[in-house]
């Protein structure tokens, strides 16, 4: 994987912390760095235009030609010299002579001296010897004689050669997010495909013996996977390709497949990353390659860890499905979109307002909290701690208190992260 560099001679943290907890847990700021320092955009790749949409340019893209490639008319009229008008109104019409007419697609036979005319569409390309287009409404024609009612300067009622684009020119820039107009002028130009950063291939397995499948039958003591469906409309979000594994239960053997996948980018594995006697990832994470993080001072989601096999990024994400959608967006998010030539920034809308009341933290640990924004003022949802999955839906967003603070107090302005873009 291009978008990743080789594991260099760095130890692994501890890789076997079942029923004894975390030695330490790593600060969110140092997680960020090691993502940023091994992780960047993959290597380009060519799709056709009408698939780019929404795709990262991976190299700026010059024009091969002038758009409009020719002087064209830019309304309904008569294509004319422009000094063959002066003096013209309704009282003193003009009169010139109507050669023919010329439509767009075609080019006209020969060249307008002063005092004759072409009929002209718009669009079509200028005649030689016409620098004008005289408006229909100003002028009346009888046959092939034109009366001129207004004057027209030369260049009026003109689409100029390249005065759009001009060849060798750049027209979009590396980095860009292909928008439909971005297509629309790409198209002009007459390109049949672009230079997109390839997708993020992005393997997700969910663990759990408890799991069930959303839609099939409920059974005892099982619950509903929720992170399945989550991670995939974030990864597709973040600009990444999926495969979504089967639910795998608590077996190391089962891990082994998707762990050394040698089409994936990034394998996202959400559970089994704790300190439980089931929780098999980290183990075998370091034995495979490097598990360089396992455990982030932060809540929830500090059961996360990360790390590499081969090219290959490794994540692991704690099953609680908030503390997941919080390690995701923090860690998992951030690898995707920049392996996708995204901004690893939160694909998040922010904006500051006061807090309703109060919210505590702890020293030491970054606090994700979950806010509910009321008449101009942000309310944190009670629990701050992994809690229902639902308080993410009720939430209209998220507030971020950090390391070093232990309480924001009532009034304080926060920087709110809007979970809708709109």
């Amino acid at each position: 994987m291009r978008g990743m560099s080789e594991p260099s001679a760095r130890t692994s943290v501890t890789a076997d912390v079942r029923m004894r907890g975390f030695a330490q847990r790593t600060p969110v700021a140092e997680v960020f760095r090691w993502l940023d320092e091994h992780i960047s955009a993959l290597e380009p790749e060519y799709v056709a235009l009408h698939d780019a949409v929404g795709r990262i340019l991976a190299e700026d893209v010059a024009s091969p030609l002038d758009v409009p490639s020719f002087d064209r008319a830019m309304m309904d009229g008569f294509a004319l010299r422009g000094a063959a008008t002066q003096g013209a109104s309704t009282y003193t019409p003009v009169k010139l002579r109507v050669l023919g007419e010329v439509t767009p697609g075609q080019a006209y036979e020969g060249e307008l001296a002063s005092g004759e005319a072409v009929a002209i569409m718009t669009g079509a390309p200028l005649p030689p010897g016409a620098d004008a287009v005289l408006p229909a409404e100003l002028a009346q024609c009888h046959g092939d004689e034109l009366l001129v009612l207004g004057e027209v300067s030369p260049g009026t009622h003109v689409g100029v050669r390249g005065e759009d684009i001009a060849a060798g020119g750049t027209i979009l820039a590396s980095g860009r997010r292909l928008r439909p107009q971005d297509l629309g002028v790409l198209a002009s130009v007459g390109l049949p495909q672009v230079p997109v950063v390839r997708q993020p291939r992005v393997r997700i397995v969910v663990t759990g013996n408890e799991l069930l499948p959303a839609g099939s039958k409920p059974q005892p003591f099982r619950v509903f996977d929720a992170n399945g469906p989550m991670l995939k409309a974030l990864v597709e979000r973040d600009g990444g390709q999926v495969t979504l594994d089967d639910i795998v239960p608590d077996d190391p053997r089962q891990l082994l497949v998707p762990l050394q996948d040698p089409d994936a980018d990034v394998v996202l594995i959400a559970g089994g990353s704790s300190i439980g006697t089931e929780d098999h990832a980290p183990r075998l994470l370091a034995e495979l390659g490097e598990l360089a993080v396992h455990g982030v001072a932060m809540r929830p989601g500090s059961p996360t860890g990360l790390g590499r096999i081969g090219g290959c990024l490794v994540m692991l994400l704690p099953g609680n499905p908030v503390a997941c959608l919080c390690a995701y967006d923090f860690f998992a998010g951030r690898a995707i979109r920049t392996l996708a030539g995204r901004s690893r920034h939160w694909p998040y809308h922010s904006l500051r307002l006061p807090l309703r009341r109060h919210v505590v933290s702890a020293l030491g640990r970054l606090d994700y909290v979950r806010v509910v924004i009321d008449d101009g003022e942000v309310e944190p949802i009670t629990g701050t701690g992994a809690g229902g999955l639902s308080s993410t839906t009720r939430a209209s967003g998220f507030i971020l208190i950090p390391e070093d603070c232990e309480s924001y107090p009532t009034g304080h302005e926060v920087e709110v992260h809007l979970y809708d873009a709109d």
